[in-house]
C-alpha cells in the first residue's frame, strides 16, 4: 500500500493590486486637503477679512487643528488600506498611533466649530444636526476602535476604524457629490445643500460596511459552487495501490 499526494494541478490564485484603494483614497483626501491648505495660507499671508472668513480669525486655533489633524489622518490612513503595510505590525502599530489621536483631534474639532462657529451663508439647521451626528459618529468609532485594540478584538478594531476613516474623508466626496449639481443646476439652497453632503457621509459609510463584510467573508472562507469554503487548509488526497 502506498499514499500518492494527488498530482491535480494546484490553481494560480491571481494577486490583486495593492495600490488602486490607497491611491484613491490619496486622491480623494486631496480635494480638502488643498481646501485646507488655501485657508492656512488665507490666515497666516494676511487677507482680507471678509463675511465668509471673519469667523475663522476671530478664532484661528479650532481651524488649524482641524486642517492639520484631517490632512494627517486622511493622507496616512490611506496607507493603512496597503496590505503589505497593513500586515507589518511595527508600521501598523506606529501609524495608529499617530491617526487615533489626529482623527480624534479632527472629529472634535469639527463639532467645536459647528457648535460655536456662526453658520455660514447656505447652511443651515439641517446641515448643523448632520455635522454633529457624524462628527460624534466619527469620534466615537476611533474611540470603540482604541478600546478594541486594547482588548486585543483585532476585526472590532478594523470595524470600527474603517468606519471612522469612511467619515472624516467625506469632505472630498461631498465635493465630488456637488459638483455635478453645481455644473448643472446652480449652487444649491439650503435644504439642497444639507441633502448632498449628508449623502456623501451615508455614501462612505455604506461603502465602509461593505469592506468590513468583505473582510470579514475572507476571513471565514470563500464557498465554492459545491458548498465547501476555501480556507487554505484543503487535505490532501490518498490513492492506494
Amino acid at each position: 500500500m502506498t499514499i500518492q499526494a494527488s498530482s491535480a494541478p494546484v490553481p494560480r490564485v491571481r494577486r490583486r493590486p495593492q495600490w488602486p484603494v490607497p491611491a484613491g483614497l490619496i486622491l480623494l483626501s486631496l480635494i480638502p486637503v488643498i481646501a485646507g491648505a488655501a485657508r492656512l495660507t488665507e490666515l497666516t499671508g494676511g487677507a482680507a477679512i471678509t463675511p465668509q472668513n471673519a469667523r475663522f480669525f476671530a478664532s484661528p486655533v479650532p481651524v488649524v487643528t482641524h486642517i492639520v489633524c484631517v490632512t494627517t489622518y486622511s493622507l496616512l490612513g490611506a496607507f493603512q488600506f496597503l496590505p503589505s503595510l497593513r500586515g507589518r505590525r511595527g508600521w501598523h502599530r506606529i501609524a495608529g498611533r499617530i491617526l487615533a489621536p489626529a482623527g480624534l483631534l479632527a472629529a472634535l474639532s469639527g463639532l467645536w466649530m459647528a457648535a460655536f462657529y456662526p453658520l455660514p451663508a447656505g447652511d443651515g439647521p439641517a446641515l448643523f444636526v448632520l455635522r454633529l451626528v457624524f462628527g460624534s459618529a466619527m469620534a466615537a468609532s476611533i474611540v470603540l476602535g482604541v478600546v478594541a485594540i486594547v482588548s486585543r478584538d483585532f476585526v472590532r478594531h478594523g470595524a470600527w476604524m474603517t468606519r471612522g476613516y469612511a467619515i472624516g474623508v467625506a469632505a472630498g466626496t461631498q465635493a465630488l457629490v456637488s459638483l455635478p449639481w453645481m455644473l448643472l443646476v446652480g449652487p444649491p439652497d439650503e435644504p439642497t445643500r444639507a441633502a448632498l453632503l449628508g449623502s456623501a457621509w451615508v455614501i462612505n459609510v455604506a461603502v465602509a460596511e461593505f469592506v468590513i463584510r468583505r473582510r470579514a467573508q475572507r476571513a471565514t472562507g470563500v464557498p465554492r459552487p459545491s458548498g465547501r469554503k476555501v480556507t487554505g487548509l484543503e487535505p490532501v488526497r490518498r490513492t492506494t495501490a
